[in-house]
């Protein structure tokens, strides 16, 4: 399969590229960039093709596929366009910053039939599988919290891109980049919430948060926390599930899961890692299977994005409506 890389733009584009060139079945033929310089130094670093013109990579007939991560920002028009050039699309979190965006997307990729997948990799992890089983066997009873949080040191020690920190492209900061984790594990744990909360730092004093809180309220009385920064050097990646009959943690701070429904805690087996996004995005278009699942779950993921920032920008709950 023949893919067109569309700009390097987001930190895991060179990641998507190495993934390109490690699967046997697929290959890098060509690079566009909204940056120029930077698309071509890609380029030849790979020894492939730049393309200048958009619209001249996306007609090519000798690409079957793009990979895109653009700004944020630009998801909605290249998507689009690649969509309705009949290209298979590849887009790193969010899929759009607001609900009609994505949906305007879904509807284009609808229309043309071509296999669309969004990048929520912690979706597919062991220790994912593992929790959702646990909740579903009833054993920690009915679920009356959870916390997710997942953090690092990017700003505060400076490795992120300045072009991050811009909130015309980026649409937001911390929240909607690394945010995106902590929120949809949430969405996967629970389900949709009734009402959301957020409250935002701004450590580093950039023009976006450098760290968030969001808040899922639930009918059952139940709720959810979501936690992310760009300010913690030593912050592990955690998961809590608290529920009337008993507790889960991971990552706190080893990579283990572990449950208490009783007197003492017990290790939880954690089953493999389904394959990365980028894989199974591959497969679907190969074996011609619909991708569904994830577009809900990245829809949904939206949906709590646009609502985090109302809630943060109005300094008011938010209500969920019609889900």
């Amino acid at each position: 399969m023949r893919i067109g890389m569309i700009s390097f733009w987001h930190v895991h584009a060179k990641d998507y590229a190495k993934e390109a060139q490690i699967h046997h079945d697929t290959i890098i033929k060509a690079i566009w960039d909204e940056n120029e310089e930077r698309g071509r130094k890609e380029a030849q670093e790979r020894a492939v093709e730049y393309i200048s013109d958009l619209d001249v990579l996306l007609n090519r007939e000798d690409i079957d596929a793009v990979v895109v991560s653009s700004p944020t920002n630009m998801h909605k028009e290249i998507i689009i366009r690649a969509a309705r050039a009949g290209k298979h699309v590849f887009t790193e979190k969010v899929l759009a910053a607001k609900e009609n965006e994505a949906l305007e997307i879904l509807e284009a990729v609808n229309e043309t039939g071509v296999k669309l997948f969004v990048s929520l990799p912690r979706v597919y992890d062991g220790y994912t599988e593992a929790i959702q089983q646990l909740i579903e066997s009833g054993d920690l009873g009915d679920i009356t919290q959870t916390r997710v949080r997942l953090a690092h040191n990017g700003a505060t020690a400076d490795w992120l891109p300045q072009h991050f920190y811009q909130k015309e492209e980026c649409q937001g900061g911390a929240l909607i980049d690394l945010g995106c984790h902590p929120v949809y594990l949430t969405r996967l744990f629970q389900g949709m919430p009734q009402s959301v909360t957020a409250q935002f730092g701004y450590v580093t004093e950039k023009e976006v948060e450098d760290q968030a809180v969001v808040t899922f309220g639930y009918q059952s009385g139940s709720y959810g926390i979501a936690e992310t920064g760009f300010v913690n050097d030593h912050s592990p990646f955690t998961i809590e599930i608290h529920g009337t009959k008993g507790s889960a943690v991971y990552g706190m701070p080893e990579k283990v899961l572990l449950k208490k429904v009783s007197d003492q805690w017990e290790e939880v087996a954690v089953p493999d890692d389904r394959p990365s996004p980028f894989f199974q995005w591959i497969d679907h278009i190969q074996k011609d299977i619909k991708t569904d699942e994830n577009l809900g779950l990245a829809l949904e993921l939206t949906v709590l994005m646009e609502a985090a920032y109302r809630a943060e920008e109005q300094r008011r709950e938010v209500v969920i409506t019609n889900r």
